[in-house]
């Protein structure tokens, strides 16, 4: 998982009071989905096209309090019933907006996962873990 080149800069110029950035946390945090990595600059990204795939919406209840460095979920965080192929996740990607916005952060999957018509793509709790070190 990493942070994005975005996330980055804000939080940066955050804790050093510097630059023209005034970064607020945002009320939800977007989990995607993509079929290619995201890559920092969020150019990579590659999220399913219709078929019911849509961002899930999260608040900050719905992530444990940080320890040891990382952050997860504490509840399942599940996806819309596919309608159609959404084909093969490879990654997640964490924004601060339903569609567009910007990326926050991403990952990889630890395996990949081809979502057909009538599949319900979730996150186990505790599964979702973004890491700072």
């Amino acid at each position: 998982m990493s942070f994005s080149d975005y996330l980055e800069n804000e939080i940066l110029d955050h804790i050093f009071g510097c630059g023209t950035r005034d970064y607020t946390s945002p009320t939800n945090i977007f989990v995607a989905l993509s079929t290619a990595d995201p890559l920092d600059d969020g150019l990579g990204i590659a999220e399913p096209v219709g078929n019911g795939y849509a961002r899930v919406s999260t608040v900050a209840a719905d992530w444990n309090v940080a320890a040891a460095g990382a952050v997860n979920n504490p509840n399942v965080i599940t996806f819309p019933q596919a309608t159609g192929l959404w084909g093969d996740i490879t990654h997640f990607a964490l924004f601060d907006a339903s569609t567009a916005g910007n990326l926050l952060a991403s990952g990889g999957m630890s395996s990949q996962k081809n979502i057909n018509d009538g599949d319900t793509a979730s996150f186990g709790a505790g599964s979702l873990t973004i890491t700072l070190d």
